[in-house]
This record gives C-alpha cells, structure tokens and sequence, in this order.
C-alpha cells in the first residue's frame, strides 16, 4: 500500500519574517542565511509556501550563532504579527475579543502550523484560560528557540487586538531555566515556571475580555468560514490506515508504545473491528505502527541533531538497544551509520 512517508510537519514561510528583523535588529544582513536554506524572495513570496520544521529549526540555530543572541526566539517573538500566521492570523485579528482571537489562533493552527507529534491547545479554567504549545523534546539549541518564538508571539500577536500589552499571569516553560532566563519576565506578571510538565501561558479574564476596537462582525464572520473550509480540506484523511497513522503520533514516547487497544478506544470502535477493516485495506495494525517508527526515525536521524537515546524514547522503545535492533532490521544499517550516509549525501 503506498502512501506519504511521515514527516515531522512544516510550518509558513511567514514565520520567517520575524526571524529576519530580529537579525536585522541585532546588526546582521539575513540575506546570506536564507540564500543558503533555499529561502530567497520568489520563495518567501509564493503563496502558501511552507518551510520544515527540522529545516526551520536549523534556520533558527544558525541564525542564534551568527548573531551570538540565544535568546533570539523571545526577539521574534516580540517582532510577531497575526498576518505571519495567514488566514488564521487575519481572521484573529478580525475577532471580537482576545479570548476569541487567541482561540481563533489554536484552533486554526493547522492552517498555517503542523506538528506530526502534537499541537497546540486553548484550554480555559476558573481563573481564565491557559495557551498550550507542544514542541519536540528533549531540548537542544535548535529547539528552545521556537518555543521562546512561539510563546512570546502569542502574547505579541494578542497585544495588536486591542492595541495594549497583553502580560501572562503564569508561564511555564518545558526546560531547564537557560541563561538568558531574566529576559522571560516581561512576558509575566508573576515568576516564571521552568522545568515544568509543558509549555503554556495563563491569560486571566480581564485580558481575554478585552474588546477589539476594529472588529467587524460581516467580515469576521465570513474570515471564519474560509478557516472552516481551508481546515476541513487540510485535514481531511481518506482512509482507516491514515486516521490511524495521524493518532500514532502524539501516542508515541516515553518508552511504551502504543497498543490496538489504545487507539481503538480513541477512534471509537471496537479492537476486532478495527483489525477487520485494516486487514480489507490490506495492512494491520503492527505494520502501520513499524512503519511509522522507521519514517519518523528515519527523519530524526537525518533532519535533527537528537541522540540516539532519545529518538528511542521519542518513538516508545524500552530502550536504545531495542530501537538499535529496529533500526538495523528496517534499513539494514544502524542508526550511526545512516547517519553518516544522510551527511555525505547532504
């Protein structure tokens, strides 16, 4: 059965726009940079166009060490604006309240952002409503950045709703405090949270209240429907075997794979019948969970700079001895070795 190998998802060209006026900012011409990682004006023009993510993560760290500033992500995302985000980003713009932008903003996500392991989530509470973002860990220079970006962007992109600063109450932050840990506080009103279970930031319901000045209810209604109509058609999945293989995903980690029963119990059917339907598409459910270990090791290996311990943890394995022995039965080389090979062939 053919079909489109995993990928760890991609994101808008947009987002590359705040990376450039930061460097700009901080004294350096991006132009060089972005000639070398494909991204020249009729790239950055083209309508629609999307970038990596392991490509945009090497973007970021490239840019972090030409311009010697680790905290390059919270400058970008202080230099964010709803437009970099596409249609979501303008319908967002067009909301009635912050709470409706920013929900807007997560709900739309995939329009302009895909994560093939998670995604982002507004998850409201008694005092207001938390804004989750999901990044790949464990951590390394090539990925702190985009969640300094993300979470500072958010708050940015929000704060041009109303035309005032919109400041977290809480904010935690998955890793370890770095050193630049002080440049963080502006985004919050209260200490910041490193080392914590995600990475999130609270808004109470004074800001999410706040009303939009320029909101017009025609046009944001009618912005609201091409989101519908573009999310349907970007996330439309055609086959069992795909729905399964987008639940497989975020499913994966931590040294337990997941089992038939799981994702069973998610689609909402029952386990021998899922084994039924998959066998009439002519696949089961361990080869689609093999296959999809293999595509996203796969692209670990080749795209990131993550040990080999902990794509093993990333992909379920009980340890880096049994992902070594996957490997090696899936490709017929080693992780070390197709490593080798994606280098002298890049």
């Amino acid at each position: 059965m053919m079909r489109e190998r995993v990928r760890l998802g991609d994101l808008s060209v947009g987002f590359v726009q705040p990376l450039t006026q930061a460097m700009r900012e901080l004294g350096h011409d991006p132009a060089p940079l972005l000639q070398r990682y494909g991204l020249d004006t009729p790239r950055l023009d083209e309508a629609g166009a999307r970038l990596s993510i392991p490509r945009y993560m090497h973007l970021g760290h490239a840019a972090i060490e030409l311009c010697g500033e680790p905290a390059l992500g919270l400058h970008m995302g202080r230099l964010s604006r709803l437009a970099q985000a596409g249609l979501a980003g303008v319908t967002a713009a067009q909301a009635p309240t912050v709470r409706e932008a920013a929900h807007t903003l997560l709900r739309f996500e995939p329009l302009y952002a895909a994560n093939y392991r998670g995604s982002s989530a507004f998850i409201e509470d008694p005092q207001g409503a938390w804004l989750r973002f999901y990044s790949i860990s464990p951590y390394n220079a090539y990925n702190r950045f985009v969640v300094d970006s993300v979470l500072s962007g958010w708050l940015a992109q929000l704060s041009a709703v109303t035309g005032t600063p919109a400041i977290a109450d809480r904010l935690e932050i998955e890793f370890e405090a770095p050193a630049y840990c002080a440049q963080y506080q502006s985004l919050c009103s209260a200490p910041v949270q490193f080392d914590a279970g995600c990475n999130q930031l609270h808004l109470a319901h004074e800001v999410l209240d706040a009303r939009n000045p320029q909101h017009c209810p025609s046009t944001w209604r009618h912005l609201l429907q091409l989101c519908e109509a573009e999310w349907v058609q970007r996330t439309r999945v055609r086959s069992l075997s795909e729905r399964i293989i987008h639940l497989l995903g975020p499913l994966l980690s931590g040294g337990r794979e997941p089992d038939l029963e799981q994702v069973s119990q998610q689609l909402h059917m029952p386990s021998w019948t899922l084994r039924r339907k998959l066998a009439e598409e002519g696949t089961s459910f361990r080869s689609l969970l093999n296959d999809t270990r293999r595509d996203l090791a796969q692209t670990y290996i080749r795209d990131t700079a993550l040990a080999f311990g902990e794509i093993a943890y990333l992909l379920g394995f009980a340890s880096a001895e049994a992902f070594q022995r996957a490997f090696k039965r899936w490709t017929g080389l080693t992780p070390g070795e197709f490593r080798r090979q994606q280098r002298r062939m890049g």
